[in-house]
């Protein structure tokens, strides 16, 4: 892909449309349907990338290199997997290149003999709150599972994230990270079980509501992702 023309699409219309039509309408380089596709996949890509890196700022990074990649060779994608998947793969392989070296050091997480792999670290009420006050109370939960989260062991931190705030399958998860499903349960049962010391006597929020990345950023990473595209 060498540049990104006048929209075709209006936003409206883009919104609208099934994955397949936005992909086709992205393969003719039809900027709405690019900056939908973006919308779209954005919540999932940056809690992969934000298992794996360090940072809010390198996870940004590596989600505008995935989106960059990918938009740029999307006639390589030919469908055999679903473009979830693919994209998944791709910001994997894009984290891991910045956090290589890191992970050398990291000691073995994949053995465990604990049999309760799928029990939760909390149990949470529910999300849906309407007085301010527990609103605000929400918006300091989410600032203390952030910290506590990104404390993980990246191993651990990213298949975390892909199940807790993504609800993926454990065979979605060992798909896209190409690991296999008793590794993703043996690390999720880690990670849960490092969170619940700190976590159980405190929280009262949920999972779904750590790293997000809508709104403005959202918006932002698309603009930044059509203009590397037509600068090309």
């Amino acid at each position: 892909m060498t540049s990104v023309p006048v929209t075709k699409l209006t936003t409206e219309r883009a919104a609208e449309l099934d994955e397949e039509s936005l992909l086709c309408a992205a393969r003719a380089q039809d900027e709405a349907a690019i900056r939908e596709l973006i919308r779209r996949f954005n919540p999932r890509l940056f809690r992969i990338a934000r298992g794996i890196v360090q940072s809010d700022a390198d996870a940004e990074d590596v989600v505008q290199e995935t989106y960059v990649s990918a938009f740029r060779r999307l006639s390589d994608f030919r469908g055999e997997a679903r473009f979830a998947t693919w994209l998944s793969r791709i910001a994997v392989n894009t984290a891991l290149m910045r956090q290589r070296s890191r992970w050398r050091d990291h000691v073995p997480l994949d053995t465990v003999e604990e049999k309760s792999v799928n029990e939760r670290v909390v149990t949470f009420p529910s999300a849906a709150v309407d007085d301010p006050y527990q609103q605000a109370g929400r918006q300091q939960i989410r600032q203390i599972l952030e910290a506590a989260v990104a404390e993980l062991p990246a191993p651990l931190r990213v298949v975390f994230l892909m199940r807790e705030t993504e609800g993926m399958s454990i065979l979605a998860i060992s798909r896209d990270l190409n690991i296999n499903p008793v590794t993703v349960k043996t690390r999720l049962f880690r990670a849960r079980r490092s969170l619940r010391k700190q976590l159980e006597v405190r929280i009262r929020g949920g999972f779904d509501v750590i790293f997000p990345f809508a709104g403005a950023r959202c918006a932002g990473m698309a603009e930044r992702v059509v203009r590397s595209l037509t600068t090309c």
